[in-house]
């Protein structure tokens, strides 16, 4: 058996069991960008929020000069801070030799193994002048859980979990990430019953 305890889920999708029916969460599929004895917080990267990447820009007087990203869907990344935008990218390294190398980024939280997390503007006016991280995604808020509150959840069978795959994040269509984090794990949602776990 597996101690919850001891687990680390960074570069980890979470997908929702079917069981799980709270609003914001059910049949999501969360990037997990920390996971510490102290809690856990992630993005949820298959929920789009009601407005395009570009309406975005506008909003934070901004022009996005990004034709690729211009009508992406921005995500709901969370309950938390809903009026924050997370943006989910590909590493961006500075020319520093390792360990120092550090994101190009003011404010980036690098998930070891995964992808980088900015919540800083510089990023977004970078994306606005045409360069920026190649593949991005950009969530309003985040998901949070306090110590031990995962941890609990997974012993309740709420979440299964799989490493986290870039491509599911930012080649996939929203509506279809559910399913594709799922093959991950050679399943699909109708092989999963809403009473698994409680025999």
């Amino acid at each position: 058996m597996t101690d919850c305890a001891s687990i680390d889920l960074k570069h980890h999708f979470l997908i929702a069991m079917p069981g799980l029916e709270d609003e914001t969460f059910a049949r999501s599929v969360i990037y997990m960008c920390e996971h510490t004895p102290h809690g856990a917080m992630g993005l949820i990267i298959n929920k789009p929020a009601d407005i395009s990447m570009g309406h975005l820009f506008d909003k934070v007087d901004l022009t996005l000069r990004r034709q690729d990203l211009l009508s992406n869907p921005v995500g709901h990344g969370g309950p938390v801070q809903t009026e924050r935008g997370f943006v989910l990218h590909d590493p961006m390294r500075m020319d520093k030799p390792e360990p120092e190398a550090g994101s190009v980024y003011a404010s980036t939280l690098t998930v070891p193994g995964g992808l980088e997390m900015t919540t800083s503007r510089d990023v977004l006016e970078a994306l606005s002048s045409g360069a920026g991280p190649r593949r991005v995604l950009i969530t309003l808020g985040y998901a949070s859980w306090g110590e031990g509150q995962l941890e609990s959840e997974l012993s309740e069978n709420a979440w299964l979990t799989v490493p986290a795959s870039a491509d599911v994040v930012f080649e996939v269509p929203m509506a279809e990430r559910y399913d594709r984090a799922l093959d991950l794990l050679g399943l699909k949602s109708w092989m999963l019953s809403p009473d698994a776990g409680h025999a």
